[in-house]
């Protein structure tokens, strides 16, 4: 197999989980840059890291890089790269593009040249002077950064954070791999209760289900690299049937999700069905104030209304005055949760242990971690 060069891309803030995800898949020779992680691998690469992770948007070939500041350098070089390796003559391949810092700003422009100097190369390999563009997809992006053009095809299709299982979406849904990001910074052991007392549609619920059962969250979708020549079945195949037998069969979990809203717990209920996770989460309709719980160190994980999004910014401030009281009565537990506001901590009375920079969509949060005490070990009987 060819040795390629991929970038899995991230949204901001959590690149260092999605090169942890792809040192955990074997692909350990990585350089992580804001916004991406820049990893080597093969065509099996590119079947097992859309399939297994959990945090990135998208995996993308890396066809070349090279300065350009000029509209002709542009043009030459993207002509001299070797589009034909992975375009076959059907091939759809609409061009994106993207410029910051750079002298050819003109994004329509550089799409334009991009795609007219790939054209070339393809009517100097295949003989043709028209491409009818009928077979798979290769989405192609020019991206332009302090004038170095970096030329890629997107081999995921739609973004990954489309599992397949959430087909309906409640207000302000919660992105897939932000919620699988929540749950692996967290570092919540599977055999501890983990609580998300504002579930909406069940998107923390299910993810946590998801990793804690090892299943790929890519299982259940395609790809765009299915239907491309240069990538064989039976690579798709076995991928599949790798992330098929790594499935943990006997775990039993204890995950809960809550909501005021009976109308978005069916969608969480619906969402979970679909994920195949239904039987290990337990949903139900409670005011966040009346969360309680019989077991020690356990986790909330929890993505509560911050004022931009469901309400306004007063009823977000009283939930986090009510977040004193609920975490105060669990007191072995563990908390883990994203806001925007920044006077978060002053409200719920408590500094975090830590807090991380996130973002959901385009607004900027925080993650505020609180860790609880570890469990003592058990004295043994004489």
């Amino acid at each position: 197999m060819a040795k390629l060069e991929l970038i899995a891309t991230a949204a901001f803030g959590l690149e260092a989980v999605v090169a942890k995800e792809l040192k955990e898949l074997g692909y350990a020779d990585q350089m992580v840059e804001n916004g991406r992680v820049t990893f080597a691998g093969d065509e099996e690469a590119i079947c097992r890291t859309n399939l297994w992770l959990r945090s990135a948007d998208r995996v993308l070939v890396k066809v070349g890089e090279f300065a350009a500041t000029t509209f002709d350098e542009l043009f030459e070089q993207t002509k001299a790269l070797p589009w034909p390796d992975w375009l076959p003559a059907d091939a759809e391949f609409p061009v994106d593009g993207k410029s910051v810092k750079s002298k050819l700003f003109s994004v329509s422009d550089c799409q334009a040249i991009v795609k007219k100097a790939i054209v070339e190369k393809m009517k100097e390999k295949y003989g043709k002077d028209w491409f009818e563009e009928t077979g798979g997809r290769y989405k192609i992006e020019v991206g332009l950064l302090k004038d170095r053009a970096t030329l890629t095809i997107d081999t995921s299709g739609a973004g990954l954070h489309k599992r397949g299982y959430r087909e309906l979406t409640a207000k302000a849904p919660l992105r897939e791999t932000l919620a699988a990001a929540m749950v692996r910074l967290s570092n919540w052991p599977a055999d501890r209760v983990l609580a998300d007392p504002f579930c909406g549609s069940g998107t923390i619920p299910v993810e946590a289900a998801l990793l804690a059962l090892n299943i790929a969250p890519g299982l259940k979708r395609r790809f765009a690299a299915e239907k491309w020549p240069v990538i064989s079945e039976r690579l798709w195949r076995n991928a599949r049937e790798e992330a098929k037998s790594a499935i943990v069969q006997d775990r039993q979990l204890r995950i809960i999700g809550t909501d005021i809203d009976e109308k978005v717990l069916s969608l969480a209920r619906h969402h979970a069905r679909k994920a195949g996770v239904d039987k290990h989460i337990h949903f139900q309709q409670m005011p966040f104030t009346k969360l309680r719980s019989r077991y020690e160190y356990g986790f909330i994980i929890c993505n509560p209304p911050y004022g931009e999004r469901l309400g306004d910014v007063r009823q977000a401030e009283a939930i986090y005055k009510d977040m004193r009281s609920v975490f105060d009565g669990l007191p072995t537990w563990s908390f883990f949760v994203l806001s925007s506001h920044l006077g978060f901590e002053k409200i719920l009375g408590r500094p975090a242990d830590k807090k991380r920079k996130l973002y959901n969509g385009r607004l900027q949060c925080n993650y505020y971690m609180y860790r609880g005490p570890q469990p003592q070990p058990k004295k043994e009987s004489q």
